[in-house]
C-alpha cells in the first residue's frame, strides 16, 4: 500500500527548518538527510506527530504560500500559544489562527475544541464563535467559547 507525505520547497534552509519543527513537537525526529553530490543538504525526511514530511533544497524556482498550509491542533490554550510565539518568530501572524513562519511554511494552530464551537448544537452560539473568530490573528479559546455562549 501507498504512504504520502508531505514535501516542502526551499531555498537553502531545509535543514534549519527541518530541525526547528522537530524542536517544536514532542513526538519527532529527523529521519534522515540526503546531500547533493557537492555536500550541501538536499533533502531532510523528518516526522511531526507520526507524519513524515520532506523538506528539500530545492532552490529559488518556487515558494511556498498559503494555498497550502500545516494545521497543528492543540488541546489546550497554553499550547496554542507556545506554538503561535515559536511559529510566529521571524515570520508574521495572519487572520483566524494562520500564520506563515520564518521559512515561508504557513499554518493554522486550532485548538481541538474549535470545530464543536463552529458547527455545534446551538446555530446562533456558532455564528457568535464565527463572528469573533473573525476578528482574531492567534486563537482564543476561551474568548471564543464566551461568544459561543453569548456571555
Amino acid at each position: 500500500m501507498p504512504t504520502l507525505s508531505t514535501c516542502l520547497w526551499f531555498d537553502g534552509h531545509a535543514e534549519e527548518a527541518a530541525t526547528f519543527y522537530v524542536s517544536l513537537f514532542p513526538n519527532a525526529r529527523i529521519l534522515e538527510t540526503t546531500h547533493y553530490p557537492h555536500g550541501s543538504v538536499l533533502i531532510v525526511r523528518f516526522e511531526l506527530e507520526g507524519q513524515v514530511y520532506l523538506a528539500l533544497n530545492g532552490g529559488p524556482h518556487y515558494t511556498l504560500t498559503p494555498a497550502c498550509s500545516l494545521v497543528a491542533t492543540c488541546d489546550t490554550q497554553a499550547e496554542v500559544d507556545a506554538l503561535w510565539q515559536a511559529l510566529c518568530e521571524g515570520g508574521q501572524e495572519s487572520r483566524c489562527g494562520w500564520l506563515t513562519d520564518r521559512f515561508g511554511v504557513s499554518w493554522q494552530v486550532v485548538p481541538r475544541a474549535l470545530p464543536r464551537l463552529l458547527h455545534g448544537p446551538d446555530p446562533a452560539g456558532s455564528q457568535r464563535a464565527i463572528a469573533a473568530m473573525m476578528t482574531m490573528s492567534k486563537l482564543d479559546l476561551p474568548a471564543l467559547q464566551r461568544a459561543y455562549d453569548g456571555s
